[in-house]
């Protein structure tokens, strides 16, 4: 083989390359890539995590209009509280929440 096909094969893998790079970002813009229910119509998402040691942490799951605090272990997961409403106006951050129930313990103590 001459050098011209060298040439040609590694001009035409880059410019192959170069098309799937392209067609992946397009379709990461639009929103397409990586799950069906992707975009606005979403039910189901994770709003915040807290860990709580190496193998624990808490998970606050928003599903509709309703939020649902899960901890998450590596051999069990427990519903700690559910039905929580998901009003962004009058909701505090998950963290605060959690120093709030801190607080709340080591005064009690």
């Amino acid at each position: 083989m001459e050098f011209d096909t060298y040439l040609r094969f590694i001009l035409v893998l880059i410019f192959v390359l170069g098309l799937v790079l392209a067609l992946g970002w397009v379709l990461k813009r639009s929103g397409i890539s990586g799950s069906a229910v992707a975009g606005k119509g979403k039910r189901l998402g994770i709003v915040e995590t807290a860990f709580l040691g190496p193998k624990h942490r808490l998970i606050l799951v928003r599903r509709d209009e309703v939020e649902h605090l899960v901890l998450v272990g590596p051999n069990t997961n427990t519903l700690i509280e559910s039905g929580i409403a998901a009003d962004p106006k009058t909701r505090q951050s998950f963290k605060a929440l959690v120093k709030a129930e801190e607080i709340k313990e080591e005064r009690g103590q």
